[in-house]
Parts: C-alpha cells; sequence; structure tokens
C-alpha cells in the first residue's frame, strides 16, 4: 500500500478533513521510516457526540466546556487547548502545557509525528516545533525538528538553581550502572571510568556504607562515580555526581546538589521529559529504554535507534547524552554509530561469564566510535 493513501483509509481527523489530511501526508511522507502505530487516535476538531479512548480533543477555550471535560475525559479520550500561546493536553489525569508559537500547519504535523507511534505528549511537542514549510525543504534528509531554538518550553515549572551544576565530560563513554560497591570497585580495577551506583533496596546504614566505598574506590582511581537517587547521602559522602528520574523533580533539593558542586544526570524517555529535564541545566541526560530491559521497569515503551539518532542529532553540542536500557555487545555498535557520547549497560556486565573480558569487548565496541 503506498504512504499516500495510508491516512485517507483511516479516520484520522474528525469530522473529516481533506485539506487537512493532504498535508498530514505530505508531513508524514517526509518523517522517514517508522514501525506501525500501535493506538487507533483521532484527532477531533469538533467535540464528538460519543467520545472514546484514542480521541484527542480540539478546543480553543477548555473553559467554554468545562462542563463536558469531565465526560470526555472519563471516556478515556485526551483534551488539548490550543491558543495563540501555545497547547495544553490532558489525558490519563496528566496535563502538559506548552508554550510556543502553533505553526499554520501544526494540527497536520501533530498527525504525522502520531502516526511516527509517538506518544501524545511528545507528539505535541514536536508539533509545536513545526514550522510550515518544513516538509519541503529537500536540503534536509528529513522534516525532523532538530533546532532546539524552535521546540516549545513546558509551563509553570519551577525555577532551576541559581548556580549550575558541574559539567561532565562531553562523552562519559562506557558508563557501567552496578549494583553494589563490590561491582563499581571491580569494573573500576577494569579500566572503567564512568560508574553509577544503583542500589535497590538496603537499609539506611547499609545504603551510606555502599555509597562511601563507591565514593572513595572513585576517587582512588580517579573516576566519575554517580548515586542513583540517594542525593542526600551523595552529597554527604562528596560523590561525584547524582542521578536522578523524572519523579526525583518534584522531591529532590536539586538547589542543594548544585551547592554541592556535584554533577546531575536525569533520566528522560521522551521529547516532553526532555524538555522538563533540560529546563534545569543538567550535566547530562540519559535517554532510555533504547531497548527492552528486564533490570529495571519503565513505564514507556522501548524507544528504539530512530528515536536516539533524532534526539542525538537535536542535543548535540547542547548535552552529554547517554542512551541507556537493553545495551549489549550485540547492541552497542549500532548505538555508538548514533553518535550518542555514552552508552549505559548492566547486565552487560554483571551477567557475563567472563566479567574482565566483556568489559574489554565493551570498552573497544565504544572506542571504535
Amino acid at each position: 500500500m503506498s504512504r499516500a493513501l495510508a491516512f485517507a483509509e483511516r479516520e484520522i481527523f474528525w469530522p473529516p478533513a481533506d485539506e487537512l489530511i493532504e498535508a498530514a501526508e505530505r508531513i508524514r511522507a517526509r518523517l522517514g521510516d517508522w514501525p506501525p502505530c500501535a493506538v487507533a487516535w483521532r484527532i477531533c476538531l469538533t467535540p464528538p457526540d460519543v467520545p472514546r479512548a484514542g480521541d484527542l480533543i480540539v478546543v480553543a477555550d477548555e473553559q467554554d466546556h468545562h462542563a463536558d471535560l469531565a465526560k470526555w475525559l472519563a471516556a478515556g479520550a485526551g483534551v488539548i487547548e490550543a491558543n495563540a500561546s501555545g497547547a495544553c493536553l490532558t489525558l490519563d489525569g496528566m496535563r502538559y502545557a506548552l508554550v510556543g508559537a502553533l505553526a499554520e500547519d501544526w494540527l497536520a504535523a501533530f498527525a504525522g509525528f502520531l502516526d511516527c507511534g509517538f506518544d501524545a505528549h511528545d507528539a505535541l511537542v514536536l508539533a509545536l516545533a513545526w514550522r510550515d514549510g518544513d516538509e519541503a525543504d529537500s536540503a534536509r534528509e528529513d522534516a525532523w525538528p532538530v533546532d532546539l531554538a524552535r521546540f516549545p518550553r513546558i509551563a509553570g515549572l519551577p525555577a532551576a538553581p541559581a548556580k549550575p551544576f558541574a559539567p561532565c565530560p562531553e562523552r562519559l563513554g562506557l558508563y557501567a550502572v552496578m549494583p553494589s560497591a563490590q561491582w563499581v570497585e571491580r569494573v573500576l580495577e577494569l579500566g572503567v571510568s564512568t560508574v553509577q551506583l544503583r542500589v535497590k533496596d538496603a537499609a539506611p546504614d547499609a545504603l551510606a556504607a555502599e555509597i562511601d566505598r563507591s565514593v572513595a574506590s572513585g576517587r582512588r582511581h580517579g573516576a566519575q562515580v554517580f548515586i542513583n537517587d540517594h542525593w542526600r547521602a551523595a552529597i554527604a559522602a562528596g560523590a561525584y555526581g547524582v542521578h536522578l528520574g523524572q519523579e526525583d523533580l518534584e522531591t529532590a533539593d536539586l538547589s542543594a546538589i548544585a551547592e554541592a558542586g556535584l554533577t546531575l544526570g536525569l533520566s528522560t524517555h521522551g521529547y516532553y521529559e526532555m524538555l522538563r529535564a533540560l529546563h534545569f541545566r543538567p550535566s547530562y541526560l540519559a535517554f532510555g529504554a533504547v531497548f527492552a530491559t528486564a533490570t529495571k521497569t519503565v513505564a514507556t515503551a522501548p524507544q528504539g535507534l530512530a528515536r536516539l539518532s533524532r534526539y542525538v542529532r537535536l542535543l548535540e553540542g547542547v548535552v552529554p547524552l547517554v542512551a541507556i536500557g537493553g545495551i549489549d555487545l550485540v547492541r552497542l555498535p549500532s548505538v555508538v554509530a548514533t553518535g550518542v557520547g555514552s552508552a549505559a549497560v548492566v547486565s552487560a556486565i554483571t551477567g557475563a561469564q567472563d566479567t574482565p573480558a566483556a568489559v574489554a569487548a565493551l570498552e573497544g565496541a565504544v572506542a571504535s566510535r
């Protein structure tokens, strides 16, 4: 089936809008090849009589439809309030408020990014980064937004710490995420220079001892040792850095981390979380999960190499980037080929029968770029 017929045979806009479908087809054709979208979504230009899951209802002023919002959301639909200052998506109990200019073709671009398999909040970010005529630029490999200055910003975020976080190397190389101080010591002795201690469950005293031991080992080897989640203990131990998830941004004292002179890494799983993380000016961003992983529960589906490569193109020279999730020796060369400056591994080391050989092979694959 030709790409020109793909949208025409689906109800992507309701009511049907031929001009929007044509624009969406034109834009989608310039976004590259992506796996089929698994969600049966439709963009509702007017509120449907019977909303359903997958509907994304576009309104000019949410207040005009206040009485209907609860009904639409209860049916599993999402609501997008669009106006001159940007757009706000409400879906699955979450609000995603974006400030930025809306291109004339933003709805068509939104449809195109949804068809590429992006969650609605990430597709909306990309739609606001779109500019009319982007799909007509034949000098570009594709029409993907890769100019960060054109992206929207997230409304309502608290101020970033006044003191910037300490910088880290632009390319962190092989990044070993280890479950204990003993593993941290082992990989440092094998020459790995970037390590994260990620202890899932430990009593406070045992946790402090693990962190102290890991930090001391990092100092002996002149390495960068990050502590996952436990930022207070990391500050107390004088760690090189802290790594936090998106959920930690609600509770962690980022100013205290910055004032202590620590570097900060933040996890991201898509464009909206990327914008949220960048607002706080972290030392690096981690993007994942690139592939399916059994070492950590991740709410989002595997992101894949195509998304990673575009993430790299967008953020190159802006902030160091770490790819994480399901990366092993077989997959590592394709990850490195995207241009990402670091690849994090877990079970590729801890599950190896010959740890020194595994580390040497992984280091060699990263260095081959």
